[in-house]
């Protein structure tokens, strides 16, 4: 979850559509997120029970011209691939080629070692849940001059995971809680072992295709967006310039894929509502444990299952959801616990969060998201 974040004075531009009860308090939770600097935002919500569909967009889909965002917007959808990922590697444990136990060694030899790393005793649960320990190295892309040598630059995971074994663990595996590109990454690997294809055509033949999701693509070394699209964008300091982010190469497992708000919905309500995992890999996937740091202050209550969070809604019960922050873009996909209602809400500027994180307009940019999400969900 890469999260950085933009503060911009915008004249914001409000469409809202489709029916159903009170979307006006979509458009508002739309409104107060653009209002915070965000340079365009746009969500949807579906209720599968009743059919009702609404979609509301504000702000800009570029800083320097008046259009407004498309609904039918293509964007990075960052960590959102990590459910993806977790679906397929469910899928394979499913078929009894895979098994929750088995260790990273086995799959990805030699890859997890030294300075304490120790892929013989990290499982693939660990990764999957982000209990394994591996460091988790700083943002690649921390300032604009990063943005600028890096942007085209196609990464080999294999040297992802090199450099994070250049630190110890943080914890012995199963010890503790801390978010992890780097295992998904890892299990990126273990997917192409156990199946001879890249793990982005396991997603393709075994969710994109069977759900009919053809607005969602793998971009590989393509750092351009399909049509229409938001430019993203990136404040890299606090009060600091709006930067154009949107060209980037950014593909690996753990953050690669592209979509809309209507295909991640689809998929969401999909797997919640059973019709891509068995029961038992539905219910190993929502057996959670605790987060903690910033991540528990921004989901104060979450817990973490395999590959989705799972977040207290305001009206009783929980959500599950997950977050993806990639540069110049965020987004958050939430669906209710049987699948029936889904939101989802993207925003294609990232604001900073500094050293105070709590105090920051990226973290109350991440809090209005919530509310908007809770609002959706709960019906407001």
């Amino acid at each position: 979850m890469r999260l950085l974040t933009v503060a911009v004075v915008l004249a914001l531009t409000s469409v809202v559509s489709g029916c159903g009860a009170e979307p006006e308090t979509l458009q508002r939770d739309v409104d107060a997120i653009a209002a915070l600097g965000t340079t365009g935002v746009q969500a949807r919500t579906v209720d599968a029970a009743t059919g009702i569909e609404r979609s509301a967009v504000a702000g800009r889909a570029a800083a320097d011209a008046p259009d407004p965002v498309s609904p039918e917007g293509h964007f990075r959808i960052g960590s959102l691939t990590k459910t993806m990922v977790a679906t397929v590697v469910l899928l394979l444990i499913g078929e009894g080629r895979l098994t929750l136990d088995d260790t990273v060694q086995r799959w990805v030899p030699d890859m997890v070692r030294d300075n304490g790393n120790d892929g013989a005793r990290i499982t693939v649960r660990h990764l999957l849940q982000h209990t394994g320990g591996i460091h988790e190295s700083p943002p690649d892309m921390a300032t604009a001059e990063d943005y600028y040598r890096l942007r085209y630059q196609v990464r080999d995971p294999r040297d992802t995971v090199a450099a994070a074994m250049s630190h110890p663990p943080d914890f012995a595996p199963g010890a503790g809680w801390s978010y992890s590109n780097v295992g998904y990454v890892l299990l990126g690997m273990i997917i192409e072992q156990v199946t001879g294809r890249p793990w982005y055509d396991e997603v393709g033949a075994r969710i994109l295709e069977p759900l009919g999701l053809r607005d969602t693509h793998w971009p590989g070394e393509d750092p351009s967006l399909p049509t229409p699209h938001a430019r993203g964008y990136q404040q890299f300091e606090v009060d600091g310039p709006l930067l154009d982010v949107t060209e980037l190469v950014d593909a690996d497992a753990s953050v690669g894929y592209l979509s809309t708000t209507a295909d991640v919905g689809t998929f969401y309500r999909s797997l919640l509502g059973g019709r891509l995992l068995g029961p038992e890999q539905l219910a190993q996937m929502r057996t959670t444990v605790p987060v903690d740091g910033v991540t528990g202050q921004v989901w104060p209550g979450a817990s973490y299952g395999l590959g989705l969070f799972s977040v207290p809604l305001s009206c009783g019960g929980t959500y599950w959801m997950h977050n993806g922050g990639q540069t110049g873009f965020l987004t958050n996909a939430a669906v209710t616990d049987d699948g029936s209602r889904s939101a989802v809400v993207s925003l294609s500027a990232t604001l900073a969060v500094g050293e105070d994180v709590t105090g920051s307009k990226g973290f109350a940019q991440l809090r209005a998201v919530n509310e908007l999400v809770d609002h959706a969900l709960c019906e407001k």
